[in-house]
């Protein structure tokens, strides 16, 4: 008998639920993601959500038999740690992990996973009917994608396996990414950078629109609400499925998943806008055999879920241990 813990730590938010020996959560808490002054300020994030998760569970910290953390990249597995996270501030180069974690629960079996790597293993664990080859997709603040081929997690060595959001999509390379290099899906297609990418096209023919651009706060969600309102946000959300389907139709020829789940927010809260056109220019892409592709099943728990069950797992990617 013992509890376990999950970590999703995104550039917005940060969560943490605590789970029985049975995996169901008993203890959640979600907070915002500093965005500085150091990484350590979001180590301090990290571990407030744990302990009131734990509260809310009612259980002590030190009770925690392992915690698992899906985290955003890149990692440094061998020190436990985020280094220079392409979306948040320049300020943050490195953010401890699984140091502070381990002294908070007391014991050194934490597992840190790239977020999306957690996703597909939720998927995994979750469920008895995903078949041993598919990938999990995030479109949210970033873009990334766990896959599982055989059955296997691949993480690679450094654990930095599936930033396919910095696959280049634009060898022209008109934007750049947050990362720093140039043409990557990401630069164009996920949630912090759709309204850089819709003020790069407005420069480009500065047509009339509804759509905020000089506004400060404009964000992606404006883009998507004016949807069949405004024909340049049709525009851009048209710009936008292209580059998508590019991605997507390179996760296929690289991994041949039979089923690709999708999540993060910007997927999440606009499926039509966002996955019907991926499903609609697959075929004219791909040459091998079409997933499916569906939103996750596990909602915005995807990333937490799989956290947990990493840790319920001992943080293995190996099959015969991922079901429940």
């Amino acid at each position: 008998m013992g509890n376990y813990a999950g970590v999703d730590l995104g550039a917005t938010n940060v969560r943490a639920v605590v789970a029985d020996d049975e995996g169901t959560i008993i203890g959640a808490h979600r907070q915002n993601t500093p965005q500085g002054p150091t990484g350590i300020a979001v180590t301090e994030a990290v571990l407030s959500a744990l302990r009131t998760a734990c509260e809310e569970a009612a259980v002590d910290p030190t009770s925690i038999r392992a915690a698992g953390i899906g985290s955003i990249g890149p990692l440094d597995l061998a020190e436990g740690t985020v280094e220079n996270p392409a979306n948040l501030p320049d300020t943050i180069d490195t953010i401890p992990l699984t140091g502070p974690v381990g002294k908070l629960i007391d014991d050194d079996e934490v597992y840190l996973h790239n977020d999306t790597i957690a996703g597909v293993i939720g998927e995994r664990f979750h469920s008895d009917r995903n078949p041993d080859d598919m990938a999990y997709l995030t479109i949210s603040s970033g873009i990334g994608a766990g896959v599982t081929v055989d059955g296997n997690v691949l993480s690679g060595w450094d654990g930095n396996a599936g930033e396919v959001g910095h696959m280049v999509v634009d060898p022209q390379g008109h934007l750049t990414c947050g990362c720093g290099k140039d043409g990557h899906w990401e630069a164009y297609c996920s949630g912090n950078n759709i309204p850089r990418y819709a003020r790069f096209l407005h420069d480009e023919d500065p047509v009339d629109t509804a759509l905020p651009i000089d506004d400060p706060e404009f964000s992606a969600a404006d883009v998507f609400a004016h949807a069949g309102e405004d024909t340049f946000a049709d525009h851009v959300i048209d710009q936008v499925a292209h580059w998508n389907a590019m991605g997507v139709a390179n996760i296929i020829h690289a991994y041949a998943p039979l089923v690709i789940y999708v999540g993060g927010a910007v997927a999440l809260n606009n499926e039509e806008l966002v996955l019907d056109p991926i499903r609609e220019r697959l075929d004219d892409m791909v040459f091998t055999n079409l997933p499916d592709v569906s939103l996750t099943t596990l909602g915005d728990d995807v990333v937490v879920r799989g956290a947990v069950a990493s840790a319920m797992t001992a943080g293995t990617g190996d099959r015969s241990r991922m079901r429940r």
